[in-house]
């Protein structure tokens, strides 16, 4: 299922991802939200004492899917077939989509098209309760780290196509304090725990050292 809603100028998303209220995840949420306040990004992301890992991991990934969402769907009218030809983040690199199961041989494609498949298939991934288990006590399976790893390493992706390809929009729309706050956010998060290798986050490597260094 495409995860576009309507017509592309429509700029927004289907809400692709709600956690279920009165559950344990939706209270971890809130916690993550109520500590987001405080506007120390640093402690935020941290594991809260006595909480899962896995769990901490699956319910901010969901979070960011449902920011990258919305921040995507403010730009989509700039981001045609034939405006981004190539689903690039800059001259030096460029991306082509595979997931292993329907496409398993990289294809070249436009960045919309792109996009498009890469949401769709969190979505799907999101969606599986075998693989993000929303009922207490279900646990999570053996892969589910590398599954959440493939997940930001992706969704890393649409924020390097944005800034590299799509800034001037963003300031246009006096969206750039969002965007930037969103990626400080998913950033100090993959940091805490590891979950995307330094090569993959090298498109945007100098504004990541900028983020950092303001918070030293």
């Amino acid at each position: 299922m495409s995860f576009l809603f309507g017509s592309r100028s429509s700029k927004t998303f289907k809400p692709k991802k709600n956690i279920p209220e009165g559950s344990h995840q939706y209270e971890l949420l809130k916690h993550a939200e109520a500590t987001l306040g405080s506007g120390n990004l640093r402690q935020a992301v941290m594991l809260p004492e006595g909480e899962d890992l896995n769990e901490w991991i699956a319910v901010n990934t969901v979070d960011f899917f449902n920011q990258i969402n919305m921040l995507y769907g403010t730009i989509t009218e700039f981001c045609t077939e034939a405006s981004c030809a190539v689903m690039s983040a800059g001259p030096r690199y460029e991306y082509h989509w595979a997931d292993g199961t329907n496409i398993k041989k990289p294809i070249k494609c436009s960045a919309p098209k792109y996009i498009d498949y890469l949401m769709t298939w969190v979505q799907d991934q999101l969606d599986d309760e075998t693989l993000f288990p929303s009922k207490i006590g279900v646990p999570f399976p053996k892969n589910f780290m590398s599954v959440a790893k493939t997940i930001l390493k992706r969704l890393f992706r649409v924020y390097a196509h944005i800034y590299h390809q799509h800034f001037d929009s963003v300031m246009q729309l006096q969206e750039e304090a969002h965007l930037n706050t969103s990626f400080k956010h998913f950033i100090f998060f993959v940091q805490e725990f590891n979950l995307i290798d330094r090569r993959e986050l090298a498109p945007l490597q100098e504004l990541i050292e900028k983020l950092g260094s303001k918070d030293r």
